[in-house]
């Protein structure tokens, strides 16, 4: 009988350390979840995907892990729209509790979603598109403060590169217009815009005449009635963005087809890998401005996306986020290290407090791949620094399915080739 009652005690001890035990509480795993902005279905489903390769590459070469929290990505699918990109990013805050947001292509879908950003006070790094409407934006009014850290710079900054291009090639003899004249082109949307409001300043400031500005969908595909109009006028220079790569391709092989001689400018045409799979030949001789993988650093990481995932990343869609990525990883980086925590509010504190004056910066020496340096300053920011030490694009032109840089002159791989 005595074994019996020490058997049954000793049972009810092990329950009981079985009850204690089990009702130690568990530290939940820490998660940021953090978003990715990009056009994953339409039209430019295809920088999308590199938008969305390139942040998972940069996110694997951590473990996904910043400190003690594990960063899990949600996909967040503008397609390309700005109605529809509020959607899916509203529901991306509320139902999943995003924290953080990266990238984004398109001008127009970033002015939606500044408005989101200051709702729910979530705070965005390396968003690409180049309308000055989304810096007059931000500066509008506090709520925007730390809330949108563009990657890509004011594009009417660098249009007058093209332009000084042309120049020197008309002082030098290599390209003789009988006439000054230029017809620009875009997509009917904030970035297009942009881009021919700033090819249009510099233009004119060195006396070009512009025969016409052509807007159209960033779905159109059928341009030989633009194309017949500009043959017919006889335009020297054809300067604009198209930047929808299907729309690229079609303004340049018509163009080729139609036998027009207009120098072509289209900036943005190797925003993707794959350009001179979708225009071939027609491609040679267009210019355009677009950074290079051209240090070691720069071509070995291209490889090995080249290898993961079976074909060539394009510098912009894939190159410049590669650097906005990493910028955005060490930003989590230094919050956890300064606050102890990471959540919306501790990642926009240190944007604000160390990125905006210019403390907090990303270079070569963190593992940048395109750029020199992403900076900002109090005058500056929302919109990085430009400058051959910091964010900048030269001007190259295409051959043959290559692409060599030729201006500026001290950077130039090769001379620029004009139709006589």
């Amino acid at each position: 009988m005595k074994g019996y009652w020490k058997a049954f005690v000793a049972g009810i001890m092990i329950i009981s350390m079985g009850v204690l035990v089990t009702s130690i509480p568990v530290h939940a795993e820490k998660i940021l979840k953090v978003g990715v902005i990009g056009p994953f279905t339409g039209g430019s489903a295809r920088t999308g995907e590199e938008i969305k390769n390139t942040a998972k590459m940069a996110f694997e070469s951590i473990g996904y892990k910043v400190g003690d929290y594990k960063i899990k990505l949600v996909y967040i699918d503008t397609q390309g729209d700005p109605a529809k990109a509020a959607s899916a990013y509203s529901e991306a805050a509320e139902r999943q509790g995003v924290q953080a947001t990266i990238c984004g292509w398109y001008s127009s879908v970033m002015l939606a979603l500044m408005d989101l950003a200051a709702k729910y006070e979530i705070p965005n790094v390396g968003s690409m598109g180049g309308a000055s409407s989304a810096v007059e934006k931000y500066k509008s009014g506090p709520k925007y403060k730390g809330l949108w850290m563009r990657g890509y710079p004011i594009v009417s900054k660098l249009s007058i590169a093209y332009v000084q291009l042309l120049e020197d090639a008309i002082k030098s003899g290599k390209f003789k217009p009988a006439k000054k004249t230029v017809a620009l082109y875009g997509i009917d949307n904030d970035w297009g815009r942009e881009v021919v409001g700033g090819l249009k300043k510099s233009f004119e400031s060195k006396g070009w005449m512009i025969v016409s500005s052509d807007f159209f969908s960033k779905t159109q595909t059928d341009f030989y009635p633009l194309m017949g109009k500009y043959k017919k006028k006889g335009v020297a220079v054809l300067a604009g963005s198209s930047s929808a790569p299907a729309v690229s391709a079609a303004f340049i092989k018509q163009a080729a087809e139609i036998g027009v001689k207009s120098v072509i400018i289209n900036d943005g045409l190797g925003w993707i890998g794959e350009w001179y799979k979708l225009t071939g030949k027609a491609s040679n001789g267009v210019f355009d401005m677009i950074p290079k993988f051209g240090t070691k650093k720069a071509k070995t990481w291209a490889e090995a996306y080249k290898k993961k995932y079976g074909y060539a990343p394009g510098a912009t869609a894939s190159g410049l986020n590669h650097d906005n990525v990493h910028f955005f990883i060490k930003i989590l980086k230094e919050t956890l290290k300064k606050y102890g925590k990471l959540d919306k509010k501790t990642i926009r504190k240190l944007i604000v407090d160390e990125v905006c004056p210019g403390k907090l910066t990303y270079g070569q020496k963190d593992g940048a791949i395109m750029v020199k340096k992403i900076a900002y300053n109090p005058k500056t920011f929302n919109d990085p620094i430009v400058g051959t030490d910091y964010w900048f694009l030269p001007v190259i032109q295409y051959m043959n399915g290559k692409s060599y840089i030729v201006y500026p002159k001290d950077l130039r791989e090769k001379e620029p080739v004009f139709k006589k």
